[in-house]
């Protein structure tokens, strides 16, 4: 999809969410597959709910982005991987981790996903961002403890 010289993002936490935030002009949406997101207390998306928001945001020009953004233990990288299928699937446009192995684990299983790196890496300066840009993310999402001037 094109992407606009400015964008407009905005979560959503459930499908009635969604559809506000499209129709309230937002260019991008993001929003928690069930499992694996740091927005567990918002509505959240099974895949087959994922499939329907890709589809709708995309039959309007946005964007869809996923967080996946918790740590992962060993035991949890099958279920991780289910998810990233799902997710890929779906046809979701980038993934939001944290976690440098499900970073990984989606190159892997989906490298046609785009990776952002979320907030909770606490990305502060220009050398965290030009590492992972080296390591294959294409956005850095920066630490909430920076001030605008930083």
């Amino acid at each position: 999809m094109d992407r606009q010289p400015f964008e407009i993002l905005a979560p959503a936490g459930n499908a009635e969410m969604l559809k506000a935030a499209v129709f309230a002009g937002a260019s991008s949406v993001y929003l928690g597959l069930t499992g694996f997101n740091a927005r567990r207390s918002a509505g959240n998306f099974t895949p087959q709910e994922l499939a329907q928001a890709v589809a709708f945001c995309h039959a309007r020009g946005v964007l869809v982005n996923v967080t996946l953004n918790t740590l992962c233990y060993d035991s949890e990288l099958p279920a991780l991987q289910n998810a990233i299928s799902a997710v890929a699937a779906a046809g979701a446009d980038a993934v939001i981790v944290q976690d440098l192995a499900a970073a990984a684990l989606i190159k892997r299983t989906a490298p046609g996903l785009a990776l952002h790196g979320s907030t909770q890496m606490s990305v502060t300066n220009l050398a965290g961002a030009k590492q992972l840009a080296a390591m294959g993310f294409s956005r850095v999402i920066l630490a909430r403890e920076l001030t605008e001037g930083e």
